[in-house]
């Protein structure tokens, strides 16, 4: 997928940019695969708002992603590249040799036609697409939707454009390297799809008007430091003025914020992380 520029006709189409959608061969999802979603408006089944600034959007269904693969030694062919509004990769319909059709994650380099398989037993062809066991895998290519407990599901490296190195296997874990930079540790035994998740210039989109942000979902908003001190710790002042809080930067409601680990001290899945992620660097 490349990005796609429009003359700059208006305000709103001077600053952004679009997805090329010239990889899309059907444009309609296939109604067996379909589920209706309920919006929740960022609110709990309390009614109280736990995700700020979420509401409306524009209507769509959620296709039903086989995140599992779990029809081994079946051969499967790519019927169709197809679009999903809640997520940033391309979706494959996928039709198995029993006439079984799926939603799988696209991956880079996929075309129409083309036979992916997955085997439990690892006797498969490592190549773009084929989904096996860790340990079966050869060390240093590429994986994603990886799993974190054997017959879970994928849940690692799901992303547009994402992809995990494997680096090496000892003992009853393979050792993975996250696109965070984080090595962990992982069983063995999980499944794990060889390749790259497709679409990585999904990241490159410039929105570009207050519009788009609105049909995705995401309401307006509005700095601290322009609010009113009653409504916030940063407000208040002449203009814009700065943070100037002796403790730094706070939370809406008063607690520290930028830089706070939220992290669980001797959290259970400490063990298995070998490196810890990049830390960005500060301009």
């Amino acid at each position: 997928m490349s990005v796609k520029v429009y003359k700059p006709t208006t305000a709103g189409r001077r600053k952004s940019s679009v997805q090329d959608f010239s990889d899309i061969t059907k444009t309609r999802p296939e109604k067996s695969l379909i589920e209706k979603l309920q919006k929740n408006c960022g609110r709990n089944n309390q009614g109280i708002i736990t995700i700020r600034h979420r509401g409306g959007g524009v209507k769509k269904f959620y296709r039903i992603i086989d995140f599992k693969r779990q029809k081994f030694d079946m051969v499967a062919e790519v019927v169709a590249i197809e679009y999903d509004p809640n997520r940033g990769p391309r979706v494959l319909l996928v039709q198995y040799e029993d006439g079984t059709k799926s939603y799988i994650l696209g991956y880079e380099g996929v075309k129409v036609g083309d036979k992916v398989v997955s085997s439990a037993s690892g006797d498969i062809e490592p190549k773009n697409g084929n989904r096996m066991p860790l340990e079966k895998i050869p060390l240093g290519l590429f994986v994603y939707n990886i799993e974190l407990r054997p017959g879970n599901g994928g849940q690692i490296a799901r992303g547009a454009g994402n992809g995990a190195q494997l680096l090496v296997i000892e003992g009853k874990y393979a050792q993975v390297k996250l696109p965070s930079g984080e090595v962990r540790m992982i069983p063995k035994e999980c499944m794990a799809t060889i390749g790259k998740i497709g679409n990585s210039d999904y990241q490159l989109v410039r929105y570009g008007k207050a519009g788009r942000y609105r049909m995705k979902g995401w309401k307006p908003t509005v700095k601290g430091k322009n609010m009113n001190p009653v409504d916030h710790p940063h407000g208040g002042g002449e203009g814009h003025s700065p943070i100037g809080l002796k403790g730094g930067p706070k939370t809406p409601w008063g607690k520290k914020a930028l830089g706070v680990k939220t992290r669980k001290k001797g959290k259970w899945s400490d063990k298995f992380i070998v490196k810890r992620r990049k830390n960005k660097k500060k301009d």
